[in-house]
C-alpha cells in the first residue's frame, strides 16, 4: 500500500472499542482517515482521539460506501453477522472481535505471533480468537513447534472485564455490598469463583470452554486432545490460566524456559524463590503474555505445567486485532 490506510472502528464506545483507540494511539498506527461507528444510541456523541474530536456515526448498511481499507469490529456477534459481509463486499478487510466468524472455514482465525501466514488467505473477514484462547496460543505455539503437543488441559481464572461493563459493575457493586444488583452473572462475583462463563451446552461444557477447545484445534492442530474448565473470578482485569501440557517429545526444563524467553510476545517471570510469577495486576495495561510456574508434571511422561497471564482487553482483544491490521499493511506493501 503506497498510502496510509483509511480505517474504521466499529463499536467505538464499548470497552474493547475504546481500547482499540488507546492502542492505535500508543502504537502510532498509520492512517489517513479514521471513522468512529457505533449504534444509533451513541451516534452524534463525540470522541477525542490523538488530540482531535470525532463525531460517532451510526452504523448502517451504507457506512462502508466511503473508501475504507480496514475496519476493526467489536460490536457483538449479531452486528458482525450483518455488517461484516457488507463491509467486505465493498473491499474493506474486517478484523472482527466477536465469536461470529471464528469457526467459519472461509475465515482465518489469527494470533500474529502464532499464525500470521493465515492472514493472506482472508476473503474480507479475519477473526480475532477468544481472549482466553489468544494468550494460550502464544504460550503453546513454541512448544508445539519444538516438541509437539498430544494433550492440553486448560483451567482459567478470568477477569470480569471479559463480560464488559456489566461484569465490571457486578464486581464493583458486590464489593460495595450490593450483591442484589446483578447485571452479568447468575451469582455474586465478589468473594466468589463462578465455574460458568457463557451458557452451558448439551455436553455439560460452557460455550467459553468449547471456544477454547475448538479454537485451539483450528489455530494449532486438530489432532491435539483438549479439555477446559473456565472460571470467572473477582479480578477486574487480566485472565490467568493454568495450562497442563502433554508433549510428544521429552524435554529439559531449562530448554523450555529458554524457548519461552526467545519466543515473540512472551515475558518469562519464573523465580519462585523470590515470589516472582505472573500476576493479573502486573499484566493489566500491557500487551505481552507472561509465563511462570514452569515445572514438570511428574504424573505423566513429557508433562508440563505453566501459569499464563495476559490483559484480556488488550492482548486478548484490541491489541491482537491491531497487530493483525499492522500485518495486513505489511502484506499490502510486499
Amino acid at each position: 500500500m503506497n498510502r496510509k490506510p483509511n480505517i474504521a472502528v466499529v463499536g467505538a464506545t464499548g470497552v474493547v472499542g475504546s481500547t482499540f483507540l488507546k492502542v492505535l494511539e500508543e502504537r502510532d498506527f498509520p492512517f489517513e482517515n479514521i471513522y468512529m461507528m457505533a449504534s444509533a444510541k451513541s451516534a452524534g456523541k463525540k470522541l477525542t482521539f490523538k488530540g482531535k474530536e470525532y463525531i460517532i456515526e451510526e452504523l448502517t448498511e451504507h457506512s462502508f460506501d466511503k473508501p475504507i481499507d480496514i475496519a476493526l469490529f467489536s460490536a457483538g456477534g449479531s452486528t458482525s453477522e450483518k455488517f461484516a459481509p457488507i463491509a467486505a463486499s465493498k473491499g474493506v478487510i474486517v478484523v472482527d472481535n466477536s465469536s461470529q466468524w471464528r469457526m467459519d472455514k472461509e475465515v482465518p482465525l489469527v494470533v500474529p505471533e502464532v499464525n500470521p501466514e493465515d492472514i493472506k488467505w482472508n476473503k474480507g473477514i479475519i477473526a480475532n480468537p477468544n481472549c482466553s484462547t489468544i494468550q494460550a496460543m502464544v504460550a503453546l505455539k513454541p512448544l508445539q513447534e519444538k516438541y509437539g503437543i498430544k494433550r492440553v488441559v486448560y483451567s482459567t481464572y478470568q477477569a470480569v472485564s471479559g463480560s464488559g461493563v456489566k461484569g465490571i459493575n457486578d464486581l464493583k457493586n458486590g464489593l460495595a455490598g450490593k450483591d442484589d444488583e446483578l447485571q452479568a452473572y447468575a451469582h455474586p462475583i465478589a468473594g466468589n469463583c463462578l465455574p460458568h462463563i457463557d451458557v452451558f451446552t448439551d455436553n455439560g461444557y460452557t460455550k467459553e470452554e468449547m471456544k477454547m477447545i475448538n479454537e485451539t484445534h483450528k489455530i494449532l492442530d486438530e489432532n491435539i486432545k483438549v479439555t477446559a474448565t473456565t472460571v470467572r473470578v473477582p479480578v477486574f482485569d487480566s485472565h490467568s490460566e493454568s495450562i497442563n501440557v502433554e508433549l510428544e517429545k521429552p524435554f529439559e526444563l531449562k530448554d523450555v524456559v529458554e524457548l519461552f524467553k526467545n519466543s515473540p510476545g512472551i515475558i518469562v517471570q519464573d523465580d519462585v524463590a523470590n515470589n516472582v510469577y505472573p500476576l493479573a495486576r502486573d499484566a493489566a495495561g500491557t500487551d505481552e503474555v507472561y509465563i511462570g510456574r514452569i515445572r514438570r508434571d511428574f504424573s505423566l511422561d513429557n508433562g508440563l505445567n505453566i501459569w499464563v497471564v495476559a490483559d484480556n482487553i488488550r492482548k486478548g482483544a484490541a491489541t491482537n486485532a491491531i497487530q493483525i491490521a499492522e500485518q495486513l499493511i505489511k502484506d499490502m506493501d510486499d
